[in-house]
């Protein structure tokens, strides 16, 4: 995997490169901590909650109800 600089436009305004710096630390900061989080929601799988949801009964088949003999 490779990692790739994101690009950050200034658009208006006439920021000194000490507030250039502090906003890129700031934003690569907050995208590092919900990359982070994403990672870990797809690492953890199931939760108890999921994994205890079970079917009460396998489905029946169409029909199979018919085929019931009294």
């Amino acid at each position: 995997m490779s990692e790739t600089s994101p690009e950050i436009r200034i658009l208006s305004g006439n920021p000194s490169t000490a507030e250039i710096a502090a906003v890129t630390a700031v934003l690569t900061s907050a995208l590092d901590q919900l990359a982070g989080e994403n990672r870990r929601s797809r690492d953890r799988g199931l939760s108890a909650w999921q994994g205890s949801q079970r079917a009460i009964r396998l489905p029946l088949p169409h029909g199979a109800w018919r085929n019931v003999v009294s």
